[in-house]
């Protein structure tokens, strides 16, 4: 692994961990193992870095939410299989993490990730509740974009009262209330 993976890969895992305020230029290179001089050479400081590694997590949450979405099955299969797929639901999104931090918040340039991504993600959603009211498995009065904005939601909120009860438990009662609403049945422990 190159001395700029290295430092975008540490960054990342230490953005999950810490968030940006919590991630020092010190941890990022005793994490990666490469020095002050390879991290100024290859990017513009901890804001270049981070930049860079938000937008790699942002790619990796779509890559994993598409495969999901343009798996086989009806919509609705395909949206249960989203929200029930395998995650790490104690340690929160690495995404979503990110929203709490007021230096992203008010940096336009490192929320962009986030608003990108929470956008597609919306939008993808969304696509899927109309193609399943196209195909008779939705309600007709559904209004996709916002059951898709609701799904997306119900993800990052479980996450966040996951972490709280310290405990799976509410993100899977999310999912499946969620799923409920939809209409599609799954069983508890799927």
């Amino acid at each position: 692994m190159s001395s700029a993976e290295r430092l975008i890969e540490a960054t990342r895992e230490l953005l999950w961990e810490r968030g940006y305020a919590g991630t020092s230029p010190k941890a990022i290179q005793a994490r990666s193992g490469v020095g002050v001089g390879s991290m100024y050479h290859h990017f513009d400081g901890k804001a270049g870095l981070a930049l860079a590694a938000m937008r790699r997590s942002a790619h990796d949450l779509k890559e994993t939410a598409e495969a999901h979405f343009s798996g086989s099955g009806t919509a609705g299969r395909r949206i249960a299989s989203y929200l029930r797929r395998e995650r790490d639901v104690l340690r929160g999104c690495p995404i979503g993490r990110l929203t709490m931090d007021a230096d992203v918040i008010d940096n336009d340039a490192l929320r962009a990730p986030l608003d990108e991504v929470f956008a597609w993600l919306r939008g993808r959603l969304a696509d899927l509740v109309a193609e399943g009211q196209e195909n008779g498995e939705f309600a007709p009065d559904l209004d996709p974009q916002a059951v898709g904005a609701m799904l997306a939601a119900v993800v990052q909120g479980g996450y966040v009262m996951a972490r709280s009860a310290d405990t799976t438990e509410p993100f899977d009662a999310a999912t499946r209330g969620a799923l409920c609403l939809l209409g599609l049945r799954v069983p508890q422990h799927a």
